[in-house]
């Protein structure tokens, strides 16, 4: 090197180049260490999401309301039920449906419960047993019927009013079988939620709280995938 090129280089152009070698030297020995083949894989947070995608999704889960009957023999098995499959009635412009609700201005008390039904629709035998009696809701009035069932075991009765019957005296029945449909309260009461009227006669033939005996629950139901053929 000359005397002329020396002047050229100065201090601070030579401090630059040793400064870039510092930064990038490590990074060349890093690359000839560590070829493509050898690199880390996917970030552990990454591997987790896939995981988690990959797993078939859990069914959901959907509260149901179901009738609970009592077990009054201790048999283990429901001896009431719903026959209607629905709550009580409310209140609406002729009363309320609950048990010992007024009537008549206050004369007399409601004999039994009342579950809100469609006309037409099913009704469930409250009780099991023998069809004891079919007769009218109304003396002098044909046209809104009721079933008797009687339990001879139980020593109890079951009175479904409203009901047009498919069951006839004499016919046994188990708890829950359809024995006919609801009858329409509207020609008699325009405006009244259409419902049964359910009596239950304990032993003796005191009328009992219905709505005692056959009590509302909440239970948990997996949904199933639909299926196709």
């Amino acid at each position: 090197m000359n005397a002329s090129t020396a002047k050229i280089i100065s201090p601070a152009a030579v401090r630059c180049v040793l400064g870039l070698a510092a930064v990038f030297a490590p990074m060349v020995v890093a690359a000839t260490e560590r070829p493509a083949s050898h690199r880390p894989g996917p970030a552990p947070i990454v591997k987790l999401l896939a995981e988690i995608t990959a797993k078939p999704k859990a069914r959901p889960t959907t509260m149901e309301l179901v009738w609970k009957g009592a077990d009054i023999d201790g048999d283990g098995a429901a001896d009431f039920a719903n026959p209607t499959g629905a709550a009580p009635r409310g209140h609406d412009d002729f009363g309320d449906g609950e048990f010992g609700a007024r009537r008549d201005g206050g004369t007399r008390a409601h004999e039994g419960v009342d579950y809100v039904a469609k006309a037409g629709q099913a009704v469930s035998a409250p009780m099991s047993g023998y069809v004891t009696k079919i007769g009218y809701a109304y003396a002098g009035d044909t046209e809104l019927k009721f079933v008797e069932i009687t339990n001879p075991a139980l020593d109890y009765a079951a009175r479904a009013f409203y009901v047009t019957p498919d069951v006839e005296v004499g016919q046994s029945v188990r708890l829950g079988q359809p024995i006919g449909t609801v009858e329409s309260l509207q020609g008699h009461y325009p405006g009244i939620t259409n419902h049964v009227h359910l009596e239950i006669l304990a032993p003796g033939g005191d009328r009992v709280n219905a709505a005692q005996l056959i009590t509302p629950r909440m239970v948990a139901v997996a949904e199933t995938a639909a299926s196709g053929d």
